[in-house]
């Protein structure tokens, strides 16, 4: 890769600190193997105006985020894993595994009604979002029912928000139209029931350990906090205010759809197993947690020509099994080969992995109101390079 182009990564990155557009950054990018850019601008937290005599530490590449949906890719491998040891089928019944699901009924937005869903949702539709659920962030008699049965409160187990969300009608009958949703988090309620354990154990057992992603976990222990990067109290352009997930305690909710915090060298050790097709190589032997042709199906597209509700699917993307998939090299706005697949945090994190290329790379920041831009502006900046 062109060392010019990537030295314009940090400047620009460190442009947009400068403008206060950004409290600080972590960008790391591999390329045939290696490590070409690993590097972090700015500071790990806003200064604090009613303590100004207070040091601010510097952005460090070790510095801790929360990561929020990055953390989808990951329980969706993991479900692909029980996949591969036949404890779980895509092709079976959300509510084979959580009963309450059973005989959901579908909101009709032209009549206000309701009626039986055409087939139940399927374990296939939790991973690719066509279960007919939502996040609730818009207007409407659905959004108000999530709201008032809490569906997300921190305070909920994943079986309590399964069980709270079980009842609620679905926007869309199952399998018909891609909606960004609480998917993923029934999905980790579905591997608590098969492992018989909370979550956090499972990916720990599955995932974290055998990678060695040390920094990686539903919370920051305490021996940790004075690495965790913060955002600014406001939108440095709007004013609103921001609030980012707790995580200095063990949450009562581990969300499989956005709970988990992470570092750039660890998240690329995921990503190093991704692009590996499942198998990471390392000096001391390999480690394999699935097999080529699971990955493979993991990063296809798997919607086809359904319909895509909102705006968050970019276009000339489809999506696979917990990631946005490049359907060609050309169609979208940034850059991307065919096959490349992709996916944020709605705090301020993003990453890609480019098999054509052999190439990944990652940014963290702690901006939610700057992720629609750093989107599109990262893979620009790193596609420039090679």
């Amino acid at each position: 890769m062109n060392p010019f182009a990537l030295a314009r990564v940090r400047t620009v990155l460190l442009d947009l600190v400068t403008q206060g557009v950004l409290p600080g950054a972590v960008a790391l990018v591999q390329h045939r193997g290696r490590t070409v850019l690993h590097e972090a601008v700015g500071l790990q937290r806003p200064a604090n105006p009613a303590q100004p005599g207070l040091a601010v530490p510097a952005m460090a590449p070790d510095t801790v985020f929360r990561i929020y949906s990055m953390t989808k890719p990951i329980a969706s491998l993991v479900a692909l894993m029980l996949m591969e040891e036949g404890r779980l089928l895509l092709a079976h019944p959300v509510s084979r595994y959580l009963p309450a699901f059973k005989g959901q009924q579908v909101y009709d937005a032209a009549t206000g009604t309701l009626a039986p869903a055409a087939r139940e949702a399927t374990v296939h539709d939790l991973l690719r979002h066509t279960a007919g659920l939502s996040y609730a962030w818009d207007t409407g008699p659905i959004a108000d029912q999530y709201r008032n049965a809490r569906v997300g409160s921190r305070r909920h187990s994943n079986q309590q928000l399964a069980a709270a969300l079980a009842p609620l009608p679905l926007l869309h009958p199952p399998g018909t139209c891609w909606e960004y949703s609480r998917a993923t988090d029934v999905l980790g309620a579905i591997i608590e029931v098969i492992e018989g354990a909370p979550l956090g154990q499972v990916l720990q057992r599955r995932v974290f350990e055998p990678l060695g992603m040390q920094d990686t976990g539903f919370s920051v222990p305490a021996s940790s906090r004075h690495r965790l990067a913060e955002p600014f109290a406001r939108h440095p352009l709007t004013g609103a205010g921001v609030t980012l997930i707790d995580v200095a305690e063990p949450p009562v909710f581990e969300s499989a759809g956005g709970g988990l915090v992470s570092t750039a060298a660890d998240y690329a050790r995921f990503l190093q197993l991704m692009l590996g097709r499942g198998t990471v190589h390392t000096p001391t032997g390999s480690v394999r947690l699935a097999s080529s042709a699971t990955v493979d199906f993991m990063t296809a597209d798997h919607l086809g020509t359904l319909p895509r509700a909102g705006t968050i699917l970019p276009a000339g993307y489809g999506f696979g099994l917990g990631v946005a998939v490049r359907l060609a090299t050309g169609g979208a706005t940034r850059p991307g080969s065919a096959g490349h697949y992709s996916w944020s945090g709605m705090g301020g994190t993003f990453f890609f992995v480019d098999p054509a290329q052999d190439l990944f790379a990652i940014l963290l920041t702690q901006a939610p109101g700057q992720l629609e831009m750093l989107c599109e502006l990262f893979p620009t900046l790193v596609y420039a390079a090679l």
